[in-house]
């Protein structure tokens, strides 16, 4: 026998009324960083470059729904387009990596959206191998927070990524999200196998903290990718 259940206690005991989330996302909204911009993706525009940025057995190695072709991805776009998600489109603002300014980079989502709960996560996100392990990812990822706790009056944002997918968990605890716990035989992979979840979230109290170590990094991540290029 494991040891005795230990039943947990509230943490917010004196919580007051949290309103709805702003929902859902105007179509004309772009989200700008440094580096990165976000624009709502358009299936008819930016399939092709999503397509061939992301075409590499790395991007999609644990994340489910490869498209096999550009007209595939322009379908799945569409597919996927309902009132409890919504897909953006990365782009480069400057030259980085060799990229020009203006390529497209990447793709992410808010999904499992629950407006009366004030929840979202954070997902299916794809970046180009070119950008991996530098500031991309932190910084859209302060940009997609920013936006869900201080326009959208979110409570909770989630993340969560396959328990093989080792680079992801460290990825996501560095930007501050708190492990929750893994999901055992919780979503199907592309090969059919059954993959378990793990956990993170980072809720409205820890926001404040997350964001300042959030931007310090963005920017101690940036300065040393700039100084990195004029070396």
């Amino acid at each position: 026998m494991g040891e005795a259940f230990r039943a947990q206690h509230d943490p917010r005991p004196l919580d007051t009324v949290w309103p709805e989330l702003l929902w859902p996302v105007p179509r004309e909204t772009v989200l700008v960083g440094s580096l990165v911009r976000l624009d709502m993706v358009d299936s008819a525009e930016d399939a092709a470059g999503l397509f061939h940025a992301l075409d590499d057995d790395a991007v999609w190695a644990h994340v489910a729904g490869r498209p096999r072709s550009v007209a595939d991805y322009r379908q799945r776009i569409a597919a996927s387009e309902n009132r409890s998600r919504q897909q953006w489109t990365m782009r480069t603002l400057r030259e980085h990596r060799g990229l020009p300014a203006g390529s497209v980079i990447g793709s992410t989502s808010y999904i499992d959206v629950q407006p009366g709960n004030a929840a979202l996560e954070i997902g299916s996100t794809t970046y180009a191998t070119s950008v991996w392990g530098g500031p991309v990812n932190p910084e859209t990822k302060l940009l997609l927070l920013e936006y869900a706790f201080e326009t959208l009056n979110a409570g909770r944002v989630q993340l969560k990524t396959d328990i093989r997918n080792e680079r992801s968990q460290r990825a996501i605890e560095r930007l501050g999200a708190r492990f929750e716990g893994v999901l055992r035989r919780h979503m199907r992979r592309d090969d059919g196998t059954v993959r378990e979840t793990v956990m993170f979230s980072i809720i409205a109290e820890e926001w404040p903290a997350v964001r300042a170590a959030l931007r310090n990094r963005v920017e101690a991540t940036l300065a040393a990718e700039q100084g990195s290029a004029l070396n």
